[in-house]
C-alpha cells in the first residue's frame, strides 16, 4: 500500500500518533487510506452543498472497507468574478488547484482518491492532478443547478447578464430585471445550461473518469447522493484491481470525450481544459484534433444557452451514456473497448442503455447539425487557431464580413456596446486578453451577453485572444493564437480593417496585405504587464498559449 510510507513499522510510531490525535483507531489506520479532495466553500453556488456530497463519499468508502480522509482546495466562482479584476484570477486558479491536490497526495501518500469538484476551473484542475498523480482515483461532481423559471420560461444566470443589455436597450424594465435576478438561480449546483462546469462534468464521464450520471444528475437529487456513495465504494475496487487514471485516459478515450463535446455543443473552454488534461495524461493532443473529430461526430443535443433544452432534460433523456450510445450506432468513431472507472469497458457500460427522448438526444439520422458543436478556425488572424462554439451561432452569422472595432481590453468594449456605439455588421475585437496579456485569459460573458441583450447577436461578431463563458452564444470567436501580448496578428488589427469569418470553412482572415502587416509590426512593441506582483504576475511569465491549453511550463 502506498500509505504504508506513513503508517507501518516501528519508525512510523510518531506518524500513527498524529493520526490517533485526530481520532483514527488502529483499525482505521490499517485500512486503505482514501484521500477525498473537495472544494466545498460558501462563495460558489455549485459548491455550497459539496459537504453533503463528501459525507456520502465517506460513507461509500467506509462501506467498502476503506478510511476516508477529506481535505479542501480553493475555488473561484466565475460568475462572481466576471467583468472585473477577479476574472484575471479564474483560469490561473486551475493550476493552483492541480498543484494543491498533488501536494496533499504526495505529502500524505493516500492509497486512492476521490475528487469532488463542480465548477469551471475546479473540475479540470482536479482532473489534471488526478492524471499527474496516477493513483487509483475517480471524480464525482456536485451536479447541475435546476433551471430557473421566470414568467413561464426557463432562465439561468446568463439570462440575467443578457437582461442588463435589455435594460440598456429599453426592452426590459429595471423592475423586471430585479424579478429575474430573484428567479434565475433557484438553488445549489453548477449553473444551469451546457456552460463550462456542466460541460467538463459531462466530459469527465465521457472520458471514463466519472461514473455514469456524473455530468447530468441534478445537484438536489437524491440520486446524486447515491452516486457519491457509489463513487466511494468504486474507488476501493479500482485500488484492488490497480486501475489507474492513465489506464483510462488514453488517446482513444480523449477522442471519445471530444466526440461527446461535439455532440452536446459544449463550452469552448473545454478545448483549453482537454488539452491541459491530456498533457498531464502524457497523451499527444492538438487543437486540430477537434476539427477532425467534429467532422464525424454530429451535434445531436441542443442545450442552453444555444438551444432549447436544459441539462435536467438531458439527464431525463438518458444523460451522457445515452449520447454515447447514440454515437456508437454510427460513424462517430467512438472507441468502445476503452476502460472506465466502473471497472468495465465502455461497450459493457452501454449495454441496455436507451435514449428516452429523441428530441433532446436526436438520432444520428436527424442531427441538429451534421458537424460537431465546436470548430477550430485558422487564417492570417489566427495562425495557431481560434475556437468558436458553432452550435450557438445563428445561421446568418456562420459567414460574416465586417469592419473591426478594436479595444485593448474587455471593459472598454463592454462600455461601448452598452452605450450603443457598436453597429450592425461590426466585428468587435478585444485583444491583450490572452493567458499572458490578460493576464489569465479572462472570460467575456459581460460583453457577449450585452450584444445579445442589445439585440445584435445576429448582426455583430466578437473576436478575442481571451475566452468566453460557456454561457456565451453568438458569433464569438476566442482563443485567437498567438495572442496579442506575444505579437500575434490580432495585435496589428486597426480600427476599420475588414475581417472575414467563415465558420463552415474554418477560416478567420484579416483583409490586410502581408506587406501592410509587416509595416505595422515594425512599429509594434509589447505593452507593459497589467499586473506586476503576486501570483498572476508570476503566472503570466510562465503560461503557454491558449492553443496548447494555457498550461504552465
Amino acid at each position: 500500500m502506498r500509505s504504508d510510507a506513513m503508517r507501518k513499522g516501528l519508525e512510523r510510531a510518531p506518524h500513527r500518533s498524529l493520526l490517533k490525535a485526530m481520532g483514527y483507531t488502529d483499525e482505521e489506520i490499517r485500512r486503505p487510506l482514501v484521500g477525498i479532495a473537495h472544494a466545498h466553500n460558501e462563495i460558489i453556488p455549485g459548491h455550497i452543498h459539496l459537504d453533503r456530497i463528501v459525507e456520502a463519499v465517506k460513507t461509500g468508502v467506509r462501506m467498502a472497507g476503506g478510511t476516508p480522509i477529506a481535505f479542501s482546495t480553493i475555488g473561484v466562482c466565475d460568475g462572481l468574478a466576471m467583468n472585473h479584476l477577479g476574472m484575471k484570477y479564474s483560469l490561473p486558479s486551475r493550476e493552483i488547484i492541480a498543484d494543491s491536490v498533488e501536494i496533499m497526495a504526495m505529502a500524505h501518500p493516500f492509497d486512492a482518491m476521490v475528487l469532488v469538484p463542480n465548477c469551471d476551473k475546479i473540475t479540470p484542475g482536479m482532473l489534471m492532478a488526478m492524471l499527474r498523480l496516477n493513483i487509483p482515483a475517480l471524480v464525482v461532481s456536485g451536479g447541475p443547478m435546476l433551471t430557473g423559471r421566470f414568467r413561464g420560461n426557463d432562465v439561468n444566470l446568463v439570462s440575467v447578464f443578457e437582461g442588463v443589455g435589455k435594460v440598456r436597450a429599453n426592452t426590459m424594465s429595471v423592475e423586471d430585471l430585479t424579478e429575474l435576478e430573484e428567479k434565475a438561480c433557484p438553488g445549489c449546483g453548477s449553473c444551469a445550461g451546457m456552460f463550462t462546469a456542466n460541460s467538463m462534468n459531462c466530459l469527465t464521464e465521457a472520458i471514463g473518469l466519472g461514473l455514469p450520471g456524473n455530468g447530468t444528475i441534478p445537484a438536489v437529487a437524491s440520486a446524486r447522493i447515491r452516486l457519491a456513495k457509489e463513487a466511494g465504494m468504486t474507488v476501493l475496487h479500482l485500488l484492488k484491481e490497480n486501475i489507474r487514471p492513465r489506464d483510462i485516459a488514453t488517446a482513444a478515450a480523449f477522442d471519445n470525450a471530444i466526440a461527446v463535446d461535439m455532440a452536446l455543443g459544449c463550452s469552448t473552454n473545454t478545448v483549453l481544459h482537454i488539452l491541459a488534461i491530456a498533457h498531464e495524461a502524457k497523451v499527444e493532443l492538438t487543437m486540430a484534433r477537434f476539427n477532425e473529430v467534429g467532422l464525424r461526430a454530429p451535434h445531436i443535443a441542443s442545450l442552453l444557452p444555444g438551444g432549447p433544452h436544459s441539462v435536467q432534460q438531458l439527464d431525463e433523456a438518458g444523460g451522457v451514456t445515452a449520447v454515447m450510445y447514440e454515437l456508437s450506432r454510427g460513424d462517430a468513431g467512438l472507441s468502445l473497448e476503452v476502460m472506465t472507472v466502473t471497472g468495465k469497458t465502455l461497450r459493457e457500460n452501454l449495454q441496455g442503455v436507451k435514449v428516452h427522448n429523441s428530441e433532446v438526444i436526436r438520432p444520428l439520422s436527424n442531427p441538429y447539425r451534421q458537424v460537431g458543436g465546436i470548430s477550430i478556425l485558422y487564417g492570417n488572424l489566427a495562425p495557431d487557431g481560434a475556437v468558436v462554439k458553432q452550435s450557438a451561432v445563428a445561421e446568418e452569422m456562420l459567414v460574416h464580413r465586417g469592419p473591426a472595432r478594436v479595444f485593448d481590453g474587455e471593459s472598454a468594449a463592454h462600455n461601448a456596446i452598452l452605450a450603443g456605439e457598436i453597429k450592425p455588421g461590426d466585428v468587435v475585437v478585444i485583444r491583450y486578453s490572452g493567458p499572458r496579456g490578460g493576464p489569465g485569459m479572462p472570460e467575456m460573458l459581460a460583453p457577449t451577453a450585452a450584444i445579445v441583450g442589445m439585440g445584435l447577436s445576429k448582426q455583430v461578431a466578437l473576436v478575442t485572444d481571451g475566452r468566453f463563458s460557456g454561457g456565451t452564444q453568438g458569433a464569438c470567436i476566442g482563443h485567437v493564437s498567438p495572442e496579442a501580448a506575444d505579437g500575434g496578428p490580432i495585435a496589428l488589427v486597426a480600427e476599420g480593417d475588414e475581417i472575414v469569418i467563415d465558420i463552415p470553412n474554418r477560416r478567420l482572415e484579416l483583409q490586410v496585405s502581408a506587406i501592410e502587416l509587416k509595416k505595422r509590426r515594425s512599429g509594434w512593441s509589447p505593452p507593459p504587464p497589467k499586473i506586476t506582483s503576486g501570483y498572476v504576475a508570476r503566472y503570466a511569465t510562465r503560461v503557454s498559449s491558449g492553443s496548447t491549453g494555457a498550461i504552465v511550463k
